[in-house]
């Protein structure tokens, strides 16, 4: 096999030819659209970390919404309880208050009937006592003159009769 030289001129000009033809008129375009595609690929690839990112970001927020949001309730449930504890306490206090108000007033009423009891017991008392001291007088003032006028006299006095 021999080696033609004379092919191996014209084929090496035919690709010289081709490279300067494609380089002036197909490389640029071609290159300049792989430049784009490289761009479109670097910007989509930005794009996609931002929202990455952002996402991260957005679920951090969302964490720490839910966070808050379970100390608010936590708050509020504490809040509730000491409310409803206090309320208890103040109803039994009004309670305990209440039945005082109420031991008091059934004393005060006791001794109130008590002393109207005494008061009505000694005015009975009385009465008894000078419905007897009247007839036991009586007698005696019927057996004596002078007793009798004694106790006119005494009367008179103390009465104020003439």
């Amino acid at each position: 096999m021999s080696i033609l030289w004379e092919n191996i001129a014209i084929t090496i000009v035919a690709f010289l030819i081709l490279y300067f033809l494609l380089s002036k008129f197909a490389f640029n375009k071609l290159f300049g659209i792989m430049e784009q595609r490289r761009e479109l690929v670097a910007k989509q690839m930005e794009d996609a970390k931002q929202t990455r990112e952002q996402a991260i970001q957005y679920v951090e927020e969302q964490k720490a919404a839910l966070q808050e949001a379970r100390q608010e309730a936590q708050g509020i449930i504490e809040q509730s309880r000491k409310t409803s504890a206090s309320q208890a306490e103040a109803l039994l206090i009004e309670a305990k208050q209440q039945t005082e108000r109420m031991k008091d007033e059934a004393v005060r009423e006791i001794e109130s009937e008590k002393n109207k009891a005494v008061a009505s017991l000694r005015n009975e008392l009385g009465t008894v006592s000078v419905q007897i001291a009247s007839k036991i007088l009586d007698k005696e003032v019927k057996q004596d003159k002078a007793q009798e006028e004694l106790v006119e006299k005494y009367l008179n006095e103390v009465g104020g009769r003439p």
